[in-house]
């Protein structure tokens, strides 16, 4: 190889490096479990950005149900980014009762 294209492609080649390097932390989930989540009725956020025990305890006492398996819910939606609909809520026709962080 000769030293023009040496000194050519040496530069490019590190150029590419620090781009591609720079590219894969943009890639990585930004998702973060503090432990904070919301409960929405219908298109209403209820809560917002309070503990995951204190989210468990609105939603089922909303929608009627026990507050263990919500706290396990809100738990998973804390450490996911998932929403979870708890349940329907049709009998106050206030739209589903959810859990999203």
């Amino acid at each position: 190889m000769t030293g023009y294209a040496r000194k050519m492609i040496v530069p490019l080649a590190a150029g590419a490096a620090v781009v591609v390097g720079a590219a894969a932390p943009a890639s990585a989930s930004t998702q973060i479990q503090d432990g904070l989540v919301n409960v929405a009725v219908g298109d209403i956020t209820v809560t917002d950005a309070v503990d995951v025990a204190a989210a468990a305890a609105v939603a089922a006492n909303v929608c009627g149900v026990e507050v263990g398996p919500v706290a396990i819910l809100a738990t998973q939606v804390d450490a996911t980014g998932d929403t979870v609909t708890v349940c329907e809520n049709n009998n106050q026709n206030a739209g589903p009762v959810r859990i999203v962080n």
